[in-house]
């Protein structure tokens, strides 16, 4: 098969007969899109690397959305459908988990993208409470003493809680939803005050830091984000604080959690809530006066090849805005588009999502869903890539301290947000600003324009481009120099970002950890940790595996068998084990690249 097919979704298992299925389906279907669906504009547009529409193997072939917050609460309190099965109330914090993994598998086989459990330790809590009521109800038949009765019945909470967590998290690794791949799950937690919330989040915790199976590796998902509160759990005399430790120590040991910082979350987004899938922020929506995260969903996303502007423009700025005005204009336009492509969706053609409550709505068969993405309770995303390389045209490679370039590329996402602004006004949709994860565009711009600029230093003889905002992977600076630079670009693409730093091993310097993730607190909403976390089952090794052009081995044996190994990269938003799934060859080119970042 293919590489550029086979590798583009390091999350897809090429090897297995239904994810090759699924990708020979999707190239079908991508062809005949590029060929008989999309209006010519944008198809050109999109072979020639000028823009990319995202996820053309599913939409707009199918009239199918991207990423969303699942609205677990009211799909477990009023019951739902799944298949033959009426599912009502859970009676049990163990049934409830079991319900999650089955909601996931479902709503993740009528999207194209990740799904998100927003806050789920205050979601959960409800029926950890019904656990204990039950348990305390025996102990009462058998116990006479009120303070053994209640004993036993935390003791056997407790333990029901870590089990149900555990289940959860085998149950999604073991999932295969019906486009070939583990659903791209992610896990938010960490806002929830009582005792039963502080053992679900001490549970989630404790399983990831244990690992999968006998070996005891890391578990790719679900996504683990964590959230820190000032007042509740930043400080030590925080009421939560112990398990912010925690959090340090598991990040440390499997990278996840990431962290979401409940402060600048709400300045920048409007209102607290998860992203949707690894990277997307829906911005605040309120119906009868309050504010809705869950049931939310984001259309799709188009991304605009800015580096492709900066090489067209030879060197002339005012030739760039005007090329960059038109290409922004074309973005839009291919998201209205795609918009429309779900104007003739039923609610009867994915039951999960429209009738049984996944988007907080409840409709009949024959309704039409088009109302359910008005009004700024969906996004669509204008995506970009590549600040770096197109500042490099103009400023050279070393620009980032010098202020007018980095102007320049403030200038750059400050206009895209006026843009969202305005066709939200002309259309009734939110248009929001994304930083494209890029897991295989990184590649395919820079192949693309390299063919056709040919290798040109620091742009394109990297053969990827730099994700988003990002600081040039290749360059030395400390964690808090990388903080300071990258959060001035997050009010400006609020739609979608994720900052991170790469480090060295944090296993025996957790308060190393702790000290970057207090400085970024009130400075970036959504961090994440890259650290080695390596491991050969044949020798023993621990650390670092030996990263190469051909991919991953151990640096002791020389291992690199999926099966005997552990070797764990950020692809993008999202961890991928990339023994046992190869990344493209720009990703992989630019994982190569990465500088640790030390203070």
């Amino acid at each position: 098969m293919d590489e550029y097919v086979a590798n583009e979704n390091a999350n897809k298992d090429e090897k297995v007969f239904n994810t090759q299925r699924d990708l020979l389906a999707g190239v079908a279907a991508r062809d005949y899109a590029l060929r008989h669906i999309l209006p010519k504009e944008f198809a050109d547009a999109h072979n020639e690397g000028i823009i990319h529409f995202h996820d053309l193997d599913y939409s707009p072939f199918f009239s199918m959305y991207n990423c969303m917050l699942i609205d677990f609460k009211g799909m477990l309190e009023n019951g739902f459908s799944i298949g033959n099965a009426d599912v009502e109330q859970p009676r049990s914090i163990k049934t409830a988990t079991a319900l999650v993994a089955q909601i996931v598998a479902n709503v993740s086989s009528n999207i194209y993208g990740g799904t998100s459990f927003n806050r789920a330790d205050e979601v959960l809590e409800p029926y950890a409470k019904i656990s204990f009521e039950k348990y305390l109800k025996t102990a009462k038949a058998w116990l006479s003493d009120p303070e053994a009765q209640e004993k036993y019945a935390y003791a056997m909470t407790e333990k029901e809680i870590y089990d149900s967590m555990q289940s959860l998290e085998y149950e999604i690794n073991t999932l295969f939803s019906s486009n070939g791949q583990t659903p791209f799950f992610t896990l938010n937690f960490g806002l929830g005050e009582s005792w039963f919330a502080r053992e679900i989040q001490k549970a989630i915790l404790k399983v990831r830091i244990l690992g999968l199976g006998r070996d005891h590796k890391t578990a790719v998902f679900p996504k683990l984000v964590f959230t820190i509160k000032n007042g509740l759990n930043l400080h030590p005399d925080d009421p939560n604080y112990d398990i912010k430790k925690l959090a340090v120590e598991c990040s440390t040991k499997r990278m996840y959690p990431d962290i979401l910082n409940y402060d600048r979350i709400v300045e920048v987004t409007g209102d607290f809530k998860a992203p949707m899938g690894c990277r997307s922020f829906l911005p605040s929506y309120q119906e009868n006066g309050e504010y809705i995260a869950d049931g939310r969903n984001n259309m799709g996303v188009v991304t605009l090849n800015i580096p492709r502007i900066a090489l067209e423009s030879n060197g002339d700025k005012a030739a760039f805005w005007s090329l960059f005005e038109e290409r922004l204009d074309l973005v839009c336009r291919a998201l209205e588009f795609r918009i429309h492509t779900l104007d003739k969706v039923k609610a009867n053609n994915a039951p999960i999502l429209y009738q049984y409550g996944a988007t907080g709505k409840r409709l009949h068969g024959t309704d039409s869903v088009s109302d359910i993405f008005k009004n700024g309770r969906a996004t669509v995303s204008m995506g970009y890539i590549g600040l770096y390389e197109a500042a490099t045209v103009f400023y050279g490679p070393e620009w980032e301290h010098n202020p007018e370039a980095k102007t320049f590329t403030l200038d750059i996402v400050k206009r895209f947000k006026e843009v969202s602004l305005q066709w939200r006004a002309k259309t009734g949709y939110a248009f929001s600003v994304y930083a494209t994860p890029s897991e295989s565009l990184t590649d395919r711009f820079c192949r693309l324009d390299k063919q056709h600029f040919g290798s040109i230093k620091d742009i394109t003889d990297k053969d990827y481009y730099t994700n988003s905002f990002h600081y040039d992977v290749r360059k030395k600076i400390t964690p808090f120099e990388k903080i300071d630079f990258e959060k001035d670009y997050e009010p400006y693409t609020a739609g979608g970002f994720i900052h991170y730093c790469e480090f060295p091993s944090l296993i025996n310097n957790p308060e190393g950890l702790e000290a970057v993730w207090n400085y970024a607190y009130d400075r970036v909403g959504y961090f994440g940790t890259n650290t080695p976390i390596d491991k050969c089952y044949e020798c023993g090794y621990e650390g670092e595996f030996e990263s190469t052009a051909e991919g991953f081995k151990c640096p002791s044996c020389g291992n690199h068998n999926p099966e005997t190994t552990s070797c764990i990269r950020r692809l993008c938003g999202y961890l991928g084990s990339v023994i046992q799934r190869k990344p493209i060859k720009g990703r992989l080119k630019e994982i190569n690249s990465r500088e640790k970042q030390q203070s």
